[in-house]
């Protein structure tokens, strides 16, 4: 049996299954993205809820893991080496579990590295802008009297939206026929955008064609479905 003792997260979550990958998170769309690729992967996981409400991110604990205070984290008792790996940064976490089970990316170093590129996008693209967006337009930034940031921020978001909707043309997921991580790091981030953060109408979300299919599609997943409410909130 593994030994997570030597992890101080393991003192505020203990492990009841400590030979499980251990997945320290809520769900938000940066968190969904790691339930969900574990649920379509069907790899044995036990997961601990991050409350924001009570700044479990800010515990030594979850520093220790994660020094950015950031969900979701994971550590892996079954890491490189046979010895455990504890890891951040969902972008990350996708391509090593992707890696680990030689799922959800493609083998082909020209398809692989075309599927990285596509997670880098959401990375530094989707998940930054439509987050301002849902700041400036359903949480505090509302209240700003200049409203300059929101335009920005959805005018940026509607190219990102446009991009995607050009990749898709023709295609059922981002990478052709074959449905792989560049997807799962997209689907949370663009249904919040137009639910959570109420701003469908705001990236004039229902002029597009391919976004909306997509996401209908991906949303139709069991493991999708599954992956979206893990862990369950407080």
């Amino acid at each position: 049996m593994p030994d997570l003792s030597a992890f101080p997260i393991t003192k505020r979550w203990p492990a009841k299954h400590p030979d499980r990958l251990q997945l320290y998170s809520l769900p938000t769309p940066n968190g969904v993205k790691v339930s969900i690729m574990l649920e379509e992967i069907g790899l044995p996981y036990e997961v601990h809820l991050v409350d924001f409400s009570k700044d479990d991110q800010k515990t030594p604990e979850l520093l220790s893991l994660n020094p950015n205070g950031k969900i979701p984290a994971i550590l892996d008792p079954g890491g490189p080496g046979g010895k455990p790996l504890p890891l951040f940064e969902s972008g990350a976490i996708l391509q090593y579990l992707a890696d680990k089970t030689g799922k959800l990316l493609p083998a082909d170093p020209t398809r692989r590295y075309q599927t990285i590129q596509w997670l880098h996008f959401q990375m530094g693209g989707i998940g930054p802008m439509f987050g301002q967006v849902g700041f400036f337009h359903k949480f505090a930034g509302k209240e700003f009297a200049d409203k300059r940031p929101l335009e920005r921020y959805v005018a940026e978001s509607k190219r990102l939206l446009d991009v995607v909707e050009t990749q898709l043309a023709g295609r059922q997921w981002i990478m052709d026929d074959e449905y792989t991580i560049a997807d799962i790091s997209m689907l949370g981030w663009v249904r919040n955008l137009i639910g959570f953060y109420g701003a469908r109408d705001l990236v004039a979300f229902d002029t597009l064609k391919q976004v909306p299919a997509w996401l209908k599609r991906g949303l139709a997943r069991p493991a999708v479905q599954r992956g979206l409410d893990i862990p369950k909130r407080p």
